[in-house]
């Protein structure tokens, strides 16, 4: 195998901006470890693990595929080595290339990260072979509970409590089906190896089994190389309340704090939170003691993670066991000042904890992570292309309170073969509302352009007021957004604010054209309405110029009064609102009454701007009232009828056609699947008719919006 080695340099003109040991505080090791690590991983994770690597005194050693090639981790890294082209298959998961890569290296351990290979029993058999040791759990632990069927079997041995469901090997669909009216609906599939969302189905009737079981073998086994299907009693409203484990090779084991995921899209985590709302000290304690006696009773070494099931009556069972470090494990660090991946190297190097008292752990303030992709948050779908503008947000009230675990820069590449996950944007706080104010923020403040990003859900989620207080269940999104998530949906208050805010930045953009300052404007909001539809919510606003003071750099002054057609609105006024804008810069800061506002100026348009507020991109008119009245006279343009068509939902490869010309379909029939980062997504019938034309086949690329098949 060929391995092009990159020249050692120095990574310091890399270090990310919000890299460093601030988070959990100086190095806790002072013995020796290793002199260089390979970090069998790429993206957020393997910068992750260098910045702790680093800080440990510890070389590192990157591993790329072609299409990482100038990624943020290869360059952070004292040296890197290529392992094949862009597909996962032939780069992080080619463990002949990595093996050759750390012997060519000389380094002396891995960390696998999460992902890929970090559950893999035997890559870590290959390495103990070999001499390297793995920074993770001994082979005979993870192949134990690595495997979701054997996990459940050794957590009941270990007295912990677990879900109703089938112990062995599903053998077929219909032996699902068969499961499946033994336990009861509904039920969930999900693969045996791995997690992280992927090959996983909720089932309510037989033909969803039967349907689910294909998807979910398929995406387990395209995902890790492992179909096999467990099936069990899916226990509905419950909240999903994980405890991270840390032990050594010496003995000790010690339980950390809770982290809730309730809020989840295709079983994937979106928002985290550290500790839970739900959970009391005792519940806490005997979910920790039973998470320590199911890692004591396989040996287990280095940090792990014991998920449950949350009933509202704190009922918990016992849901997997993830043999690795938890992406969300940064909110964990935050309250209890560990530093996991500091943990994992010191057990790997057979050191022991850097403390073995579990009274030792306690809770420092409420952090919450928010996992930032680039994907379409209506239909969760990814969206591939260029950062072209790209700023992370800093630190507001207080020192580190802001964090950014991110593996890019302004004008990397968020590619089609891997997660779409842009950053794990995580904030801190004495309390749960200042986590929650500090995490708003944060959201407001992180500029992302060239590629669409789910952030507009991420702050629709925290600022509602079922979030502050705390309901949340797996079923919060579905709940909450049952016709997808189409945007903020204004209120009177966020209407007023955004038609004031607006008419005073055309305000601003005049005087700088010297265009002269006008005190009326129309400004034309884009309202959803109940039925997910979009509505033109005009206001005329008043701006008083005498009291206004305008400039081109700092803070303006201006009091504006709002009136709502139509009178879907009160009028209202915002009066001593001051406008903080540099016109060329992206960040508006508005303060009101006390009140900070920020929106994002993104673009001009030909009759206004698009700007981000509360999350959420809105494309303004912000017309003169004469504007306004010829604008009346325009005919609205036709707009392309695609009912008869299937369109691409987004980039990705076509794993099956299940139609061809002639054949006759009903609406919401399958007839086709695409798969990109690693999900396969079921294409139906847009309705009843005959097919006319099939456009791709089997294995094709597509690009979003392109079309599949056609009805005649």
């Amino acid at each position: 195998m060929f391995i092009n080695r990159l020249s050692a340099k120095s990574s310091s003109r890399w270090l990310h901006t919000t890299a460093g040991a601030r988070y959990f505080g100086p190095c806790k090791t002072a013995e020796k470890t290793f002199d260089k690590i390979l970090v069998a991983n790429r993206g957020e994770i393997a910068c992750r693990v260098i910045r702790t690597a680093k800080k440990m005194g510890i070389r590192t050693v990157a591993v790329y595929s072609d299409a990482d090639a100038n990624a943020l981790f290869v360059r952070e890294a004292d040296e890197a080595w290529r392992v094949g082209p862009a597909p996962t298959s032939q780069s992080y998961l080619n463990v002949e290339a990595i093996m050759e890569a750390i012997s060519a290296s000389g380094a002396q351990a891995v960390h696998p990260g999460y992902g890929f290979l970090s559950e893999n029993a035997s890559f870590v058999k290959r390495l103990d072979s070999a001499g390297i040791a793995f920074i993770g759990p001994k082979e005979y632990a993870m192949a134990a509970m690595g495997d979701k069927i054997q996990s459940k079997i050794i957590a009941k041995q270990a007295g912990v409590n677990t879900i109703p469901g089938f112990d062995g090997v599903v053998r077929d669909a219909e032996h699902a089906v068969e499961i499946a009216e033994e336990i009861g609906y509904p039920v969930m599939l999900k693969a045996s190896a791995g997690g992280g969302g992927k090959g996983m189905r909720i089932a309510h009737s037989a033909q969803q089994v039967r349907e689910g079981f294909k998807l979910a073998s398929d995406e387990a086994q395209s995902s890790f190389g492992d179909s096999r299907i467990l099936v069990e009693k899916f226990i509905e409203e419950p909240r999903h309340i994980e405890i991270q484990i840390i032990a050594d090779s010496q003995g000790n084991v010690l339980w950390l704090p809770e982290r809730e995921c309730s809020i989840q899209r295709r079983n994937q985590k979106v928002i985290e939170e550290a500790p839970s709302t739900h959970l009391d000290a005792e519940t806490r304690r005997k979910m920790g003691e039973q998470a320590v006696a199911l890692a004591r009773n396989v040996g287990y070494n280095s940090a792990g993670t014991v998920e449950f099931l949350v009933d509202k009556y704190r009922n918990f069972y016992f849901l997997e066991m993830n043999t690795r470090l938890q992406v969300e494990h940064p909110i964990t660090e935050y309250i209890t000042g560990f530093d996991l991946v500091e943990e994992m190297i010191r057990s790997a190097a057979g050191l022991p904890l850097t403390t073995t008292d579990q009274n030792a752990v306690q809770i420092n303030g409420w952090a919450i992570e928010s996992r930032v992709y680039a994907e379409d948050p209506e239909k969760y779908l990814p969206s591939i292309g260029t950062l072209s503008k790209y700023q992370e947000p800093r630190s507001w009230q207080r020192e580190n309170d802001v964090r950014c675990d991110s593996g890019i820069s302004e004008g990397s590449e968020i590619s089609m073969y891997y997660d779409p996950m842009i950053c794990k944007l995580s904030t801190h706080g004495p309390t749960r509302a200042d986590a929650i104010a500090t995490m708003s923020h944060a959201l407001d403040r992180y500029l992302i352009k060239g590629v669409t990003h789910n952030i507009p859900l991420l702050r629709d989620v925290i600022a509602s007021a079922d979030f502050g207080a705390g309901h949340t269940t797996t079923g919060f999104l579905a709940e909450h957004y049952p016709q997808g998530f189409k945007g903020h949906r204004l209120t009177a208050e966020t209407a007023t604010q955004l038609a004031a805010v607006s008419a005073a930045l055309q305000c601003i953009r005049q005087a700088r054209e010297s265009s002269g300052r006008a005190a009326d404007h129309i400004v034309v909001l884009p309202q959803l309405k109940d039925d997910g539809s979009v509505h033109r919510l005009e206001a005329h606003v008043s701006l008083d110029l005498d009291a206004a003071a305008v400039n081109l750099q700092g803070t303006s002054s201006f009091s504006a009064s709002v009136e709502f057609a139509g009178n879907e609105y009160a009028s209202s006024t915002m009066s001593q609102m001051e406008v903080a804008w540099d016109i060329d810069m992206p960040f508006v800061q508005v303060r009101h009454k006390a009140k900070d506002i920020t929106l994002q100026f993104l673009d001009p348009l030909p009759l206004g701007f698009r700007v981000q507020f509360m999350g959420t991109k809105f494309d303004i008119d912000v017309l003169s009232p004469r504007q306004r009245e010829l604008m009346q006279l325009m005919k609205e343009k036709e707009q392309l009828d695609t009912s008869k068509m299937v369109l691409s939902p987004m980039p990705g490869t076509i794993v099956s056609v299940a139609v061809k010309p002639g054949d006759a379909v009903s609406e919401g029939m399958q007839v086709a699947v695409v798969e990109a980062m690693k999900m396969q997504n079921v294409l139906r019938a847009p309705r009843a008719g005959t097919v006319r034309a099939v456009h791709v086949s089997r294995g094709a690329t597509v690009n979003g919006d392109d079309i599949l098949i056609e009805l005649e």
